[in-house]
């Protein structure tokens, strides 16, 4: 490890995307369940996302995630989403990369408009009926929208910091139930634009059929990603914080909110 800390931070972060890249592509082979509506499956690589952004940061982050989904590609893996399959996990750990680096506005701002391009989406379904209660579909991604916005979030990049097992534990799903919730509206935006007209040929009936299966599904398939990361990422961030995490470790740094 100190040969590690001793080499320069650009070649360090070569190494890094050509290691995180190497395995995600991997992961990507190991299936965690179907996706409703696809003839395709989750993959155990989808909850490596906010490790990436939290280890690697937003930019060296997003790029070991595309080139992961593209290297499973060239070996056989097939894409989905015609080729945007990339895109939730690579948004996912771009924004955990930003929240690392305490940019929570331009992340908040993301969150808010791809909710907005939901909600407002006519392939949509905003709310679904349990016995005589009107839910809404999307409720799971308002909670994750106010931990956010909430004081929650920033006590957990400061956590993420510490070597004690339980804080970085908790700090860890905190960010990875961000990170996954966003992945998962992502993904939802890029199912209607790819099965809706006029690529896909979906209506609005056959999508609202599959919203109601979706909705009893996403947050089991979200707890489990989250249970993943953090067992995860707890042995391998405490392994890489002194020598690779872009981040010092100190525990009365407060958190600034900047753009």
């Amino acid at each position: 490890m100190s040969k590690i800390s001793n080499l320069s931070t650009r070649t360090k972060t070569i190494a890094l995307i050509a290691i995180f890249s190497a395995l995600y592509s991997i992961l990507r082979y190991i299936p965690m369940g179907p996706m409703i509506g696809l003839s395709a499956s989750f993959s155990v690589s989808d909850a490596l996302a906010p490790l990436y952004g939290i280890i690697l940061g937003p930019y060296a982050g997003g790029l070991s995630v595309i080139i992961g989904t593209f290297t499973a590609a060239a070996m056989g893996k097939p894409l989905v989403f015609l080729g945007l399959d990339f895109l939730p996990a690579f948004v996912n750990a771009v924004a955990i990369g930003f929240l690392i680096k305490r940019k929570w506005i331009p992340v908040a701002l993301l969150y808010a408009i791809l909710l907005g391009i939901f909600v407002v989406s006519p392939y949509s379904l905003l709310t679904v009926q349990v016995g005589s209660l009107a839910i809404p579909f999307m409720w799971m991604h308002i909670v994750a929208l106010v931990v956010l916005v909430s004081p929650l979030s920033f006590k957990a990049i400061s956590n993420v910091k510490k070597f004690r097992i339980a804080y970085l534990a908790l700090s860890l799903a905190v960010l990875a139930f961000i990170g996954t919730m966003l992945q998962h509206l992502t993904g939802n935006l890029i199912f209607q634009l790819v099965l809706g007209q006029p690529i896909g040929g979906y209506d609005v009936e056959k999508f609202h059929g599959l919203w109601n299966l979706i909705f009893y599904a996403y947050p089991v398939e979200r707890i489990v990603l989250v249970i993943i990361t953090v067992l995860v990422g707890v042995p391998l961030v405490r392994s890489l914080k002194k020598t690779v995490i872009p981040f010092e470790d100190k525990a009365t740094e407060k958190p600034k909110q900047t753009i």
